[in-house]
Order: structure tokens, then sequence, then C-alpha cells
């Protein structure tokens, strides 16, 4: 029990600093002006907003974009040959090779430059006709709800990119403030029963990000996402009751410690934090109450369970991740950000052998429980104030690595974005013919951060901290093109 009160009387300075940050925040506290008249956000959006909120998957190692969604044929009709002995041999002389390339490790990076044929099949989709590969039919089925960029880049060549993407910084220079924690830092709650920034599912490791890939750095570890376990009978740190204690037992523990610290704050009246620590027990009550049930997908009607693939073995871990998303979503979580793929290292979509077979098999694991949460928001009537973002850190290399893999690829990559006013149904940006250099509408990864915040209401120049000056690259361009 001592464990417990413990974990309870220090929630006010831990679990990632949540309920004091915000209530902070709610409190007016935080927004003190500073020199020069600069003030904190006051939790409203600064225009009005297309989307309440954020879902947003990540599949960790890098996803194929030919085998995904931007099929490239010429790859299988010159599989084999060098670029050279293919009309592509121009290819490895684009300026883009060294310009867009920023190595950890010098040398590291190989073109690998004998072409990798196609290893699946893909067909054209939905009244739009978007060609989607066949390993994602359920997706694909959706595809007239999504807009596809098929022209992103990055610049870090390994997984170091899985930090670049959430932060939009190399990791050669430091740890930045998250997409989610700008949205966190940016507004106000729509739940105060729940966290407004949650992880599920398991995060990047450490080796690779690890917090940084959903942390809040100098915005403060308030904004920190909060990490949930999909887990009915312990999705958070003393979530569940303890054994032999009743609810109304734990009411009267809560009322008590309210009393005491009350009588604290009599005697410090003017201690902001001391009110903000007050509130944060209560808030702590509150999520031991509404978390759990969050997760109890027991409720949820056979057909629903059945469309996000509960009913499957190999579904049903990403299912019910996601389906945990969309019953967070509609309590009001402002950003969800799902991982996909973890193994303790660079992640299990990194295909450097072997792509057919781990692609398939991870494909499967979140084709249905994806197309299933954009069905079921859809449904519900929540896809339209609710921007779902799918995405990796980088793509995969035209040529082939080994017998079987491809290696890693940021100079042209697949992410796609559905609901919260997106245009779907649409392809923006393109690679060149096998797949290569993102030529047409080229996108660094901020521009889908600012298109984010843009659908939020949020423009990221008034969020800049002072004494933290951000460069233009950082803030990145909506991409209005695909915008309703």
């Amino acid at each position: 029990m001592n464990s417990r009160r413990t974990f309870l009387a220090d929630i006010g300075l831990g679990f990632t600093g949540l309920a004091l940050g915000s209530l902070l925040h709610r409190d007016g506290i935080a927004r003190a002006a500073t020199s020069e008249g600069w003030r904190a956000p006051d939790g409203k959006p600064h225009f009005a907003p297309k989307a309440k909120r954020v879902i947003w998957l990540f599949m960790i190692g890098g996803v194929s974009q030919m085998e995904s969604f931007d099929p490239k044929p010429e790859l299988t009709k010159y599989a084999g040959l060098t670029f050279d002995e293919s009309p592509y041999g121009h290819t490895l002389q684009n300026p883009l090779v060294k310009k867009n390339l920023r190595e950890v490790i010098q040398g590291l990076h190989k073109t690998h430059s004998r072409i990798y044929p196609l290893q699946i099949g893909y067909k054209k989709r939905g009244q739009s006709g978007i060609e989607v590969s066949d390993w994602f039919p359920h997706t694909g089925a959706m595809i007239d709800d999504i807009a596809v960029v098929r022209s992103c880049w990055t610049t870090d060549n390994n997984h170091g990119a899985q930090m670049q993407f959430h932060t939009g910084r190399h990791v050669l220079e430091g740890q930045f403030p998250t997409i989610g924690s700008w949205v966190h830092y940016g507004l106000g709650s729509l739940n105060e029963n729940l966290p407004q920034f949650v992880v599920l599912g398991d995060p990047i490791d450490s080796c690779c990000g690890g917090l940084a890939a959903h942390g809040g750095s100098y915005l403060g570890p308030e904004h920190n996402g909060v990490q949930l376990a999909v887990d009915p009978k312990n999705p958070l740190p003393f979530g569940t009751l303890a054994e032999g204690m009743t609810r109304e037992q734990q009411e009267r523990e809560f009322a008590l410690l309210r009393e005491l610290n009350q009588q604290s704050q009599v005697q410090y009246p003017d201690d902001a934090a001391m009110r903000a620590r007050i509130k944060s027990y209560e808030l702590a009550f509150r999520m031991q109450m509404a978390i759990p049930e969050v997760m109890q997908f027991n409720e949820e009607p056979e057909a629903t369970r059945k469309l996000y693939g509960l009913d499957h073995e190999v579904t049903k871990p990403f299912g019910e991740t996601c389906l945990t998303a969309r019953r967070l979503a509609e309590k009001g979580v402002r950003f969800i950000q799902i991982f996909h793929g973890s193994n303790g290292g660079a992640g299990k979509w990194d295909a450097h052998s072997k792509l057919k077979k781990t692609h398939s098999e991870l494909c499967a694991q979140t084709d249905q429980p994806i197309a299933g949460l954009l069905q079921d928001l859809k449904q519900r009537g929540l896809l339209d104030e609710t921007l779902v973002v799918w995405c990796t850190e980088f793509g995969r290399t035209p040529g082939a690595q080994g017998l079987d893999g491809r290696d890693h690829h940021p100079y042209g990559f697949s992410v796609w974005l559905a609901g919260g006013g997106v245009k779907g149904g649409t392809v923006h940006g393109s690679t060149d013919e096998i797949g290569f250099h993102a030529v047409e509408n080229r996108h660094y990864v901020t521009d889908i951060h600012a298109t984010v915040l843009h659908q939020m209401g949020l423009d990221p120049r008034r969020l800049e901290v002072p004494g933290r000056k951000r460069l233009d690259i950082d803030f990145g361009q909506p991409i209005k093109q695909i915008l309703a």
C-alpha cells in the first residue's frame, strides 16, 4: 500500500509532469508575461481548426514506398540490372544524393545500384484509382478518404531519422520538442479526466530516440506523451484498485489527501505549485477511473470488434491498439501516437533482408486494424474532426541489398493523411520512375508537422519560445494541395 501512496504523493512532480504543467497552464499560472511581452499559449487555437485531435501511426524501421503506396513497375522491368545498365544511370549523379544526406557514420550509406524487383503486386483502388500495394487491401479500400504524399524526404540515413521525423531536426543537433508535444503545448484539454497526449504501442528504442520521439524537450516534461499499456487489467501504474480495496475506500483516501493538501494551501496561499499539485491529485484519481474504462473492449459490439480484426490472432494486438485510439479520441484526447514494429532496436520494418517475408507479415498485422480505425471513425462521424497520419522514418532503396532486401532510403518516401479536413482520394508529389528521388512537390518532414498544426488551428511561429530560436525549416509549410 505504501508504494501506491508514494505514487499518488509523487504524481504532482512525476508522471511525466502531466498534471502539474497542464493545470498550471489551465489556471493561467504558466501564462505569465515574460520579457518583451511574450506569453505562453492560452490553450486556444490561433484560428478556426478543421480537426480536434490527431491519431499518429508510426511504423518503426522504414516501410518500402514501392511495396506500399508508391508502386514502381520499372523496378520489375529492369530487375537485376545496375542503374547504369538500365535507363536510370543518371539517378546516382543527381545532386540530391549528397545534398539530402547528412551521415552520422561517414561511408555507412550505400545506394545499392542493382535494381530489385517489386515483391508484391498492386492495383488501382477506389473511385480515385490510386495505386496501392496488394499488401494493403483493406487500407486500399479506404483510399478515397486518404491523401497520399509520395514526395517526402529527410536527411538522416540511419534510424536517428525516427527522431528526426518527430522533431524535424537531425539527431546530431540534439533533442527538440516533438509534434505531439507542440500540439499539447498549444492547445487546452478536451477531457479533464485523461491526458492530452497519449502514447500506445512500444515506443522507439532509446538508441534511436526513445522519449525524444514523443517528448517535450525544452517545452518541459509536462508536455511528454503519457504511455499507456493496451491492457484492460493494467493500463497504467496503479490504474486499478489495490487488492482488497473498494472504490469507496479509495475515494475516502483521496478525500483525506485533499483535505490535508487544502490545509497546506491555507498556510501557503500564494504557492501556485501547491494549487496545481492539489489538482493533480484529483486528476490522478479521475485518471484511475477513466483510463481502465477506455480498455473495456468487451463493451464494443461484435461487428466493431471484427472490424478491427480482434477475432484473429494476427490482427488482434494491433487491432486492440487502434480500437483504444478510437476510444481515446472519442473521449477527447488531443494527440494519440501509435507505434508499431518495435523490436528493441531499429524496428521490424527495417527490411535489410527477407523483405517479402517481413513486410507481408507486418502488413497483415496492421492493414485491417488501420482500415477498421478509419471506417469506424467515419461511421461515427468522427473522421471529419480527427486527423489520421500514417508515417515512417524513411523508405527503402530501389536497389537490392544482398539477395532479398532493401537498405535505408531518405531521398523519397510516402506518408498519408486522412480525415480532419484532408481531401481524400488524392495523390500529391511524386518520386522518379524507380522511386529513388522525390522530384515533384518535395516535402521535408516538417511540412507534415505544419499540415497537422494548421488543421489543429495552430500557427507554429506563434508557439516559439523565447531563447529557443527555431530555424525556418523547423516550421515547415502546410501542404495545402491536400486540404479540402
